[in-house]
C-alpha cells in the first residue's frame, strides 16, 4: 500500500538556501534538520511505502520567518491551498520538533496540535498556536529551552472509523514476542488524550491474539485488521530499527493510515524462554544483592541443596530437577524456580488424565515421604548438632594461613549444603499456622536486651550470635545489625523434636555457617590487600571461589575483580528472555493468609511507615522485623508462610498476606486497605 504524492511545488528557498515546504513525498523530506523529528519519520515510512496520508511540512527555517513576525512565504500559501481543495478539505496541523518522537524520550504532549482546521483564516491561527506552544512548553519543562528548532507537519484530517497505538513491544514488561494495541472508535486523539480507554489487544507478532479487554470507547477489530497491523509493527520495526509506537486510523475507506511513527521508550527486554521464575522462597534468606564470591559461596549450595530436597521429597524428578535453573542469579538478585516449587493449576489434559506414571510417582513419594517424615527429626537433630561441632572446631581465622582459610571456604559449603536439605525437607512437615518462637524472635528479644545492657553490636554478636538471624549475609568486616528494635513478647515454647523448631535451628545453623565463610573471606581478603594483590578488601567480594584458590595456591595466578552491578528488585513472577532480562509473567497460586487477624489502615510503601498502616512491600525483607509493632497489617507480593518475618507478624498479631501478586500497583501509597491474615485477602476500603 503506497502513500497518494501530492501534487505543487516543493516552495522557493527561504535566505538560507532551505526550502520554505516540503511535501512527505519529497526526497528531502526525511532530514529532521528540515522537517523535525515527526515529519521526518513519516516522509521516510511513505518512502518506504508504508501507508501514509499526503501532506507538507512547514520547515524549520520557515517556522523561524514566521516567529518572528515576517510575512508568511508564498509556497506554504500554495501548498494549504492544494492540500485542503482551497480550504474545503478539514486539515490537522502539528508540531514536529526535532526533540520529539525520540527513543530517550517521545516529549508527547508537550506541543500543540489543531485538529479540523478549515480556511485560510484558519490555518493561520492553526500555526501560529503550534509555534507558540514551543515556548509554552519551554516553560513547563526544566528540559526544553523553547529554542529547539521546530517544524509544522500539515495532513488532511482523516474520517476515522476506528484508530488508536501500537507498540512493537509490550510498553510494560518489555517482552519483544508480544504486540499492544489500543483501539477506539474515531480517531487516536480520543485514546492518546485520555478521553477515553478503548479496547486493548495483545497480540503474537504475526497478529494472533492473546488476550483482549474491553474498556470505554472501545473498538473491536477484526483478523484481518490485527494481521494488518502487526505487518505495520514488522514494517516500521525494520524500517527504523526497533519496535515503534505508531498512532494508526482505519478511513471509511476501509484502509490503514500510519499517522506516526516513535521509538518505543520501554526498553526493549528479549523474549522470555524457561520456567517461571520468582524471588519469593529465598528473599528472606538473600534480601540484598550478592556478588561472585557470595554467589559461590552460598547460592550454588543451596541449589545443590533443593535439588536434592525436591527429589528426595518426591516433589520433581530428577529429569526436571536436573533441567532447571533451580536457583538462578539475576544482576545479584537471586530467584528460584517456581514452576518446580508451586502447585500446577489448570485442568489435566485427556493424556496426563490417562497416563498412569504421575500416580505411580505420587504413591512412591508417598511411601518415600512417609518414611522419611518418620526419620527426619533424628537425621535434623544430627545435622544441628554436626554443624555445632563442626563450627566448634574452627579455629581462630587469625591462626589460619592463607591457603587454610580457602581450604576452610570449600569445607563449609558441602556443610551449608545438608543443612540446607534437611531445612527444606523438615519444611514440608511444618504446620504453617502453629504457634512457635522464631529464631528472629528470639534474636529481636536477645538483642533488644544487649543492648540496653550497653552491650555493643560486635559484642552482641561474639557473645549472642542468634542475632545473626537478623542480618542479611556478605562478606564484609561485620555483620549489620538492625537499629531500633524492642524485644517482642516472648512466644510459646516449642519443643525441640517439632518440626517448626528444628527448621528455626536448622536456618540458625545455616546462618551461622554463611557468616563463617564471611569472615574467613573478610580475613584473606584484608591479606591480600596488604600484600597490594587487591587495592581494597571489599573487592575480594567481585572474584569467584575458583579464582580466588587459584590466586593463593599461585602468586602469579592473575586476581582481577570482576564486581556485579545490582539490578533492580526481581518481579514476582517472571521468565528470564533470550537477552537475560527478566520479563514479568502473570499467574500464580494466588494470596495466601500468613496469620495474625485482620486489620485495616492506610497503605504505606517504602521505609519508616507510621503508627497503623498497612506496610506493602515487594518482598519479606527480615530487616522489616523492628517494624512490626507499629503495623496495622503487612502485604507481600512474594513469599511464604514460613518466612522469618510472616511467621514473626503472626506472632505479633499483625495481620499478614503473602503472595498477592501486582500489590504495589493495586494499593498506592494512601489506599485503605482490610488485610485478613486468615485468608490472605486484601480488600480495598471505602474512606467514610
Amino acid at each position: 500500500m503506497h502513500p497518494i504524492r501530492s501534487a505543487g511545488s516543493s516552495g522557493d528557498p527561504d535566505t538560507s538556501g532551505r526550502p520554505s515546504v516540503l511535501h512527505l513525498d519529497d526526497p528531502r523530506a526525511d532530514d529532521p534538520a528540515l522537517t523535525g523529528a515527526r515529519a521526518a519519520a513519516l516522509a521516510a515510512a511513505a518512502e518506504a511505502g508504508l501507508p501514509v496520508l499526503p501532506g507538507f511540512v512547514l520547515t524549520t527555517s520557515t517556522v523561524e520567518v514566521l516567529a518572528a513576525g515576517r510575512p508568511w512565504p508564498r509556497p506554504v500559501q500554495d501548498a494549504w491551498r492544494d492540500l485542503s481543495a482551497d480550504g474545503t478539505r478539514p486539515l490537522v496541523v502539528r508540531s514536529s520538533s526535532t526533540v520529539e518522537d525520540l527513543g530517550e524520550s517521545s516529549m508527547a504532549g508537550r506541543f500543540e496540535s489543531v485538529v479540523g482546521v478549515r480556511g485560510e483564516a484558519e490555518f493561520r491561527r492553526a500555526v501560529d498556536v503550534v509555534i507558540a506552544s514551543r515556548e509554552q512548553a519551554a516553560a513547563a519543562s526544566e528540559a526544553l529551552t523553547g529554542r529547539e528548532p521546530l517544524a509544522v507537519l500539515v495532513q488532511p484530517l482523516l474520517s476515522a472509523r476506528c484508530g488508536g497505538v501500537l507498540f512493537g513491544i509490550d510498553p510494560v514488561s518489555g517482552r519483544e514476542d508480544r504486540l499492544v494495541v489500543a483501539a477506539v472508535t474515531g480517531g487516536p486523539d480520543r485514546l492518546v488524550s485520555g478521553e477515553v480507554d478503548g479496547s486493548r489487544y495483545e497480540l503474537h507478532p504475526d497478529g494472533r491474539r492473546v488476550a483482549v479487554s474491553t474498556g470505554d470507547g472501545g473498538a473491536r477489530l477484526h483478523r484481518r485488521q490485527l494481521r494488518q497491523l502487526a505487518q505495520l509493527a514488522a514494517g516500521t520495526a525494520e524500517l527504523f530499527g526497533g519496535p515503534q509506537d505508531v498512532e494508526w486510523g482505519y478511513g471509511d475507506d476501509g484502509r490503514l493510515r500510519l499517522l506516526q511513527s516513535r521509538p518505543v521508550t520501554a526498553e526493549p527486554r528479549g523474549r522470555p524462554q524457561g520456567p517461571v521464575l520468582g524471588p519469593g522462597p529465598v528473599t528472606e534468606t538473600f534480601p540484598e544483592p550478592l556478588q561472585p564470591l557470595e554467589v559461590d559461596l552460598w547460592v550454588t549450595p543451596l541449589r545443590e541443596a533443593l535439588g536434592r530436597a525436591l527429589v528426595l521429597a518426591g516433589t520433581a524428578p530428577a529429569a526436571a530437577v536436573d533441567a532447571s535453573p533451580l536457583v538462578p542469579v539475576v544482576a545479584g538478585r537471586v530467584a528460584v524456580d517456581l514452576d518446580l516449587l508451586e502447585p500446577r493449576g489448570g485442568s489435566p489434559s485427556l493424556w496426563e488424565r490417562l497416563d498412569p506414571r504421575p500416580r505411580l510417582r505420587r504413591l512412591h513419594a508417598s511411601w518415600r515421604v512417609g518414611r522419611l517424615r518418620s526419620a527426619l527429626p533424628a537425621l535434623a537433630r544430627d545435622v544441628v548438632d554436626a554443624a555445632d561441632a563442626a563450627l566448634v572446631e574452627v579455629p581462630g581465622l587469625a591462626d589460619l594461613d592463607d591457603r587454610q582459610l580457602v581450604a576452610l571456604l570449600h569445607r563449609l559449603r558441602p556443610a551449608l549444603t545438608a543443612v540446607h536439605a534437611h531445612e527444606l525437607l523438615v519444611g514440608l512437615l511444618v504446620d504453617p499456622q502453629a504457634p512457635r518462637t522464631t529464631g528472629a524472635t528470639t534474636a529481636l528479644r536477645v538483642l533488644a536486651n544487649a543492648r540496653r545492657a550497653g552491650l555493643t553490636d560486635a559484642e552482641i554478636v561474639a557473645e549472642h550470635p542468634v542475632v545473626l538471624a537478623l542480618a542479611a549475609p556478605q562478606v564484609g568486616p561485620r555483620p549489620t545489625l538492625p537499629p531500633g528494635v524492642q524485644a517482642p513478647e516472648a512466644g510459646p515454647p516449642g519443643d525441640e523434636t517439632e518440626p517448626g523448631v528444628l527448621r528455626e535451628a536448622l536456618r540458625l545453623r545455616a546462618r551461622w555457617l554463611q557468616e563463617a565463610g564471611a569472615r574467613a573471606a573478610w580475613v584473606l581478603a584484608e591479606r591480600l590487600t596488604a600484600a597490594g594483590r587487591l587495592p581494597r578488601p571489599d573487592d575480594v567480594r567481585g572474584v569467584g571461589l575458583d579464582e580466588l584458590t587459584a590466586a593463593v595456591t599461585d602468586d602469579a595466578a592473575p586476581l582481577t575483580a570482576r564486581p556485579v552491578v545490582p539490578g533492580e528488585p526481581l518481579p514476582a513472577r517472571f521468565r528470564l528472555s533470550d537477552t537475560g532480562h527478566p520479563v514479568p509473567v502473570g499467574g500464580g497460586t494466588g494470596a495466601t493468609g500468613a496469620g495474625g487477624g485482620t486489620g485495616t489502615g492506610p497503605v504505606h510503601q517504602g521505609a519508616d511507615p507510621p503508627e497503623g498502616a498497612v506496610l506493602v512491600v515487594r518482598t519479606l525483607d527480615p530487616g522489616l522485623a523492628p517494624l512490626l509493632p507499629r503495623l496495622a497489617g503487612l502485604v507481600a507480593e512474594t513469599g511464604s508462610v514460613l518466612a522469618h518475618l510472616a511467621i514473626l507478624a503472626r506472632e505479633s498479631g499483625v495481620p499478614t498476606a503473602v503472595g498477592v501478586s501486582d500489590a504495589l500497583d493495586r494499593f498506592p501509597p494512601g489506599t485503605v486497605v482490610r488485610v485478613d491474615g486468615a485468608t490472605g485477602q486484601v480488600d480495598r476500603q471505602e474512606e467514610s
